[in-house]
C-alpha cells in the first residue's frame, strides 16, 4: 500500500471484485456448499456457480479435489478465529476464570445463533480428514492453534493440568456444538447465559473451586 491508498475497513472491497477477494469468496462459496449439501456437493464447478464466477475459476485457485479442501481448511480456521473480536479475548497472562468463561460462551453462543454453517462445514472436513492423511495434518494444525491459546488461558487461570483441562474443556464444547447443531438439542440451542453457567462449573471443577 501507498502513502495515499484509502484506509483498510473491516471489510476491504478488492478492485475488482463485490466483496472480498477471489480466493475467498471460492473457500466462502465451497464452506457454504459443504453445509448445504455434503461433501457430494463440494465440486469445482458447483463452487464457481455458488461464488458468482465465471467457469474454471476454483480449477484456477486449485486444481485438484485435495488442494479445494485444503483452501477450505485454511479458510474455515480464518473464520472461526474471527468469531471473537481481538478485544473479546481474555488475556492470557492473566484473564481470569471469569473472562474465561465469559469468552467462550460468547464464542459457542455465537456459534450457534450465528455460524451453524461453518460449525457443519467443520464436521464435514473433520470426517473427510479421517479418509486423507494429507488434510488430516492440516486440520489437526489448525486446531492446534486454538488448543495452544486455550492451554495458555487455563494456565494463566491457575489450572494445575493445562493440557489436561484443555482437552476436557474442547471435548465439553465440541459435544454442546454437535448436539445443538445436528443431535437431539437442534431445537433447543441454550442461551448464552446458560452457556456461560457451564463454563464455570467445569472451570470451578478444574480449578479446585467452589
Amino acid at each position: 500500500m501507498t502513502g495515499n491508498a484509502a484506509p483498510r475497513t473491516d471489510n476491504p472491497v478488492p478492485h475488482s471484485e463485490a466483496a472480498a477477494p477471489r480466493h475467498e469468496r471460492i473457500a466462502d462459496a465451497a464452506l457454504a456448499l459443504l453445509a448445504e449439501r455434503g461433501l457430494r456437493g463440494l465440486t469445482h464447478r458447483a463452487v464457481d456457480e455458488a461464488a458468482g464466477l465465471p467457469q474454471g475459476s476454483t480449477s484456477n485457485l486449485a486444481r485438484t479435489r485435495a488442494a479445494l479442501l485444503e483452501a477450505v481448511v485454511r479458510r474455515l480456521a480464518e473464520r472461526e478465529a474471527a468469531v471473537l473480536t481481538p478485544r473479546e479475548m481474555p488475556d492470557a497472562a492473566g484473564g481470569g476464570a471469569d473472562a474465561l468463561a465469559e469468552a467462550l460462551s460468547l464464542t459457542l453462543h455465537r456459534s450457534l445463533t450465528h455460524h451453524r454453517e461453518l460449525v457443519v462445514a467443520r464436521y464435514e472436513l473433520a470426517l473427510e480428514a479421517t479418509r486423507r492423511p494429507e488434510l488430516r495434518a492440516l486440520y489437526d494444525r489448525a486446531g492446534q492453534q486454538f488448543r495452544e491459546a486455550l492451554v495458555a488461558m487455563l494456565a494463566a487461570a491457575g489450572s494445575a493440568a493445562p493440557e489436561r483441562h484443555a482437552l476436557n474443556m474442547i471435548a465439553w464444547s465440541d459435544g454442546v456444538l454437535f448436539s445443538c447443531v445436528a443431535g437431539q438439542c437442534h431445537a433447543t440451542p441454550p442461551t448464552r447465559r446458560e452457556l456461560r453457567a457451564g463454563f464455570q462449573e467445569l472451570l470451578a471443577g478444574m480449578l479446585g473451586r467452589s
